[in-house]
């Protein structure tokens, strides 16, 4: 039986990668094999895109087409071939980040984003896709008593209102898909929904 496929959105600071733990734990309890990973990433070459794609400055255009490139290479090694043989994978971050933060962010058109989409992913899409929403002044303040910021983290309050109006607007048109977490309160709050939501699978 093919694997399931969860992603994990939202802004820098919104909390997916503190809940992924306790999925990852949920999951293994119920007995079901996890590959857990993350975009930009996830391969050899994905984490070396990465690298630059977080840090070095270029054209909008050009930062699209590398997360896809990296994300080509995620599906073919990591993703595609753990969901044959059974494994559910966890993604933090797929490509609906890529329309929130090249598309939303930076202003690239969206059908180039949806002619890449339909050539890198010939079909694949998330089973379920949880975004994590936290107004922009909480992501704001959680980055900034968080790590040393990338070069997305370092943007704007304008850019990531955009980033968030860019996501709270795929979440609406992919009602079936989407779950919206809403991240600003208690985090056993949060654990409890994000569980709630994970066992209808």
């Amino acid at each position: 039986m093919r694997g399931k496929f969860i992603t994990l959105e939202g802004m820098d600071g919104a909390g997916k990668s503190t809940h992924s733990p306790d999925i990852i734990k949920l999951l293994e309890s119920k007995g079901v094999e996890v590959v857990a990973t993350r975009e930009p990433g996830g391969t050899a070459l994905g984490e070396q895109l990465r690298t630059l794609l977080l840090n070095e400055p270029m054209h909008p255009e050009t930062e699209t087409l590398l997360m896809f490139a990296a994300r080509r290479e995620h599906i073919a090694k990591v993703i595609e071939p753990a969901l044959t043989r059974g494994a559910w994978v966890l993604s933090d971050r797929f490509t609906d980040a890529t329309y929130a933060y090249q598309s939303g962010g930076r202003g690239v058109l969206a059908n180039k984003v949806i002619e890449l989409e339909t050539w890198v992913q010939v079909g694949l899409q998330p089973d379920l896709t949880l975004l994590f929403d936290v107004p922009v002044e909480i992501s704001v303040a959680r980055l900034a008593s968080a790590r040393t910021p990338d070069k997305f983290e370092r943007e704007s309050s304008e850019f990531f209102t955009k980033i968030r109006n860019a996501y709270l607007d795929r979440a609406n048109k992919n009602p079936n898909r989407f779950c919206i977490i809403n991240s600003n309160q208690a985090l056993d709050d949060v654990k409890v929904e994000v569980e709630n939501i994970i066992s209808t699978l």
